[in-house]
């Protein structure tokens, strides 16, 4: 089974769509697709399609789904051996059903799998390694995650889980980009995200960085003084200390010129701002290169 969920959901069966276009059926996959070879509980699923409030005819309604469901696996593995059923695709389990892969491809198995390694390269000063393999997660995405369903609560939940994980990568991309001197390269692709991220220090840091080493200490300046403003409006924040010491580090630097970003690119690229993936993400990054 080949599972994509990184942009419109996809789940292909013997190189066969299983993906239903009823809404209700299309949740049902997404949420198993996303946890495939593990039991996702019927609770959980009925949350999804119904929220904290569901019809009492809530578990029959959901079988009557994994039933259609199961039509359209029956049908993707007609003319196969038979090795492989609907039921063994679709596992109905003690408190819940579990979507079989079958060793199958899942497009985020393969963005974590890809973003760990760039993790430990970043960690082990290897920068071009880690900007090229997080450069190859991130174009596993061809859209946001589950662009194509209409979610619930449990949906919802994981496009954010998803979403954040997928920034965090971004984040660590452009910091090694920054590190291989590539900052020009770097400016189009920040005037874009500091524009939809208006309130993310790490991003607006790394486009501070990117103007300064350009030559363009007063656009860098300007970039700190929209942000502050933008914080102290919207949430009654001042920027962290990481990101004052950046903007002091570039007001010391001197007149802009064309070697002024040079002169500072040691200091100010090891500025703390510009770090985003945390403890935890780094953990489960370590893991999953082990395993």
């Amino acid at each position: 089974m080949d599972i994509d969920v990184l942009g419109a959901l996809a789940v292909r069966e013997n190189g066969i769509s299983i993906t239903p276009t009823a809404p209700k059926p299309r949740q049902v996959l997404a949420l198993l697709a996303l946890h495939a070879d593990q039991v996702v509980p019927v609770s959980a699923l009925i949350e999804e399609l119904w929220g904290a409030v569901p019809p009492r005819s809530a578990r029959t309604t959901l079988q009557t789904y994994v039933l259609q469901l199961r039509a359209l696996i029956a049908t993707a593995l007609e003319g196969t051996d038979g090795a492989r059923t609907a039921k063994d695709v679709l596992v109905t389990l003690p408190g819940g059903y579990l979507l079989s892969s079958g060793g199958g491809t899942s497009d985020v198995k393969e963005f974590d799998r890809l973003a760990a390694l760039g993790y430990r390269a970043m960690d082990a000063g290897d920068f071009p390694t880690s900007a090229q393999r997080l450069r190859e997660a991130l174009a596993l995405w061809s859209g946001p995650a589950f662009a194509d369903v209409h979610g619930g609560v449990q949906l919802d939940m994981e496009t954010r889980r998803l979403d954040e994980i997928r920034l965090c990568a971004l984040d660590q991309r452009i910091e090694a980009d920054l590190k291989l001197g590539r900052h020009r390269e770097l400016l189009a692709e920040l005037t874009v995200l500091v524009s939809r991220y208006r309130t993310h220090e790490n991003l607006h840091g790394q486009f501070m960085i990117a103007l300064h080493r350009s030559g363009r200490r007063g656009e860098a300046l300007d970039v700190y003084q929209r942000l502050r403003a933008t914080l102290v409006r919207d949430l009654g924040l001042e920027p962290s200390t990481a990101l004052r010491r950046l903007q002091r580090s570039i007001l010391m630097a001197g007149p802009e010129s064309a070697g002024a970003g040079a002169a500072v690119a040691a200091g100010v690229g090891k500025a703390p701002a510009v770090t985003a993936v945390t403890g935890t993400a780094r953990a489960a990054a370590d893991r999953l290169v082990r395993a």
